[in-house]
């Protein structure tokens, strides 16, 4: 039974562990898939160049041009132009976080729908996608700041010694953002922005409003703020207090165990040296009550007793016969046949029995085994003629046993009877002197050799 408990538990252990680790793991996993999964969304027109309605989204731009300021005189053909034809905008675009979580990384593409001339930019790098009859030309800028014109194959027109990346219709180009400790626009935290800008010039009476972004972006979330991290954390904390109660639970069942398997050894070298007094009255009987208790044992195992019940019932076994302590030994040791009055005086070892164990609290029913182990089946025994089931169980069983046993051994009146005999008389006292149920079990161990007889 302990064997089977402790492995139990194992398997609760491990089971439990193995799922809490699935939880853990389902954490980390939905973790990574969401911070690997890449959002886009696109702003056009109207809603590129308003913040209304834009904390719907989870991460939003909002574009917005400062008043200008400054023009210059964009002379395409040489014609001699005086007055400023271009207008400067210093372009905002705020990328807003609207979650809980941060925004790892991002880009935009601004495809612009009129044409402009772009003159710097902030923080980050630009991406430049432009379309010319002889092909495409793409180069990207780390800092338009400080753009020289000869390191790269851009189309770049030039006023006054200053040059402006040329972006027609339909051109788009990329921003990346920089991550450098003085700009820091990654990562974005949770409801927070950055604000990266550019200038460019445009015809005046014209504008860049109509133009489109699109924005793609990754979030990255701890998986310590997962919700499964959480239930796994608790069930890992709930595992091990359970695991320190069972160790300790476990500990003190083991010393408890131990120090009742070493009372139940002081309680039975205790209960066999008394009984070994009452043997040692008749050396023929020497030895009876231990073999008595140990039969008895056996039969109440084949009837279902275990455990503790059943050390119970061998310890009031060994006592059964206590009461022949007040019995005179020339009567226990008479070789003859007993007189009336002296048989009285042997049949009155079970009530004496009966009476010394009745003090004995901490053994359940100590004398019902003394008191009633003489008793018959059929109502002719004594002290008290009880018949049946009326006769208590623990006594039926010691009857089979003493009577068993006394067959079987020598005594000072006569030898030991052969097999052949002591099987018979179980089988044709079984109802009269026996309890049929309990001489048949007798009879089973008796075949099925448990229980020797030798001739």
């Amino acid at each position: 039974m302990k064997n089977k408990n402790s492995k139990r538990f194992l398997i609760i252990f491990s089971v439990s562990l193995a799922v809490i680790a699935a939880i853990f793991a389902t954490a980390v996993i939905r973790t990574t898939i969401f911070n690997n999964e890449s959002h886009s969304v696109k702003f056009s027109g109207s809603e590129l160049f308003s913040t209304d309605g834009k904390d719907k989204y989870d991460v939003s731009v909002s574009a917005a041009p400062r008043s200008s300021t400054w023009g210059k005189i964009f002379d395409f053909n040489n014609e001699g132009l005086t007055e400023n034809n271009f207008q400067a905008y210093t372009y905002d675009f705020t990328i807003s976080n609207n979650t809980k979580y941060e925004v790892r990384q991002f880009t935009f593409k601004l495809t612009f729908s009129h044409d402009a001339y772009l003159a710097s930019a902030w923080n980050g790098a630009l991406e430049f996608h432009q379309s010319l009859k002889g092909g495409k030309i793409v180069a990207t800028v780390p800092d338009l700041r400080v753009f020289n014109p000869d390191d790269y194959p851009l189309d770049v027109f030039r006023v006054d010694g200053e040059p402006f990346v040329v972006m027609h219709k339909d051109d788009y180009l990329i921003y990346y953002p920089s991550e450098t400790m003085n700009a820091l626009e990654m990562p974005i935290k949770a409801h927070e922005g950055t604000t990266p800008g550019i200038i460019m010039y445009v015809e005046i009476g014209e504008s860049i409003e109509d133009s489109t972004l699109e924005l793609d972006y990754k979030f990255h979330k701890l998986f310590i703020t997962d919700t499964l991290f959480w239930i796994s954390m608790v069930g890992l904390l709930i595992w091990f207090l359970a695991l320190v109660i069972y160790i300790i639970t476990t500990l003190q069942i083991k010393k408890y165990n131990e120090r009742h398997e070493r009372d139940n050894v002081i309680i039975t070298e205790s209960i066999e040296t008394f009984t070994g007094f009452i043997d040692a009255k008749d050396p023929y009987t020497n030895g009876h009550s231990k073999r008595v208790a140990m039969y008895t044992r056996m039969l109440a195992k084949e009837l279902g007793y275990e455990g503790e019940e059943l050390d119970r019932i061998y310890y009031i076994a060994l006592l059964h016969d206590c009461g022949k302590i007040g019995v005179p030994d020339n009567i226990l040791g008479k070789p003859g046949k007993l007189t009336a009055e002296e048989f009285e005086i042997i049949k009155s070892h079970t009530v004496r029995g009966g009476e010394i164990l009745s003090s004995f609290k901490s053994l359940k029913n100590a004398g019902e085994g003394a008191r009633y182990h003489h008793e018959r089946y059929d109502g002719k025994g004594y002290p008290e003629g009880l018949a049946g089931e009326n006769i208590p169980l623990i006594a039926r069983i010691i009857c089979v046993a003493d009577s068993f046993d006394a067959m079987n051994s020598n005594r000072v009146y006569r030898k030991k009877l052969t097999s052949e005999y002591i099987i018979s008389e179980l089988e044709n006292n079984k109802g009269a002197q026996f309890d049929p149920k309990i001489a048949d079990i007798m009879l089973n161990l008796i075949k099925s050799g448990k229980i020797k007889l030798d001739d």
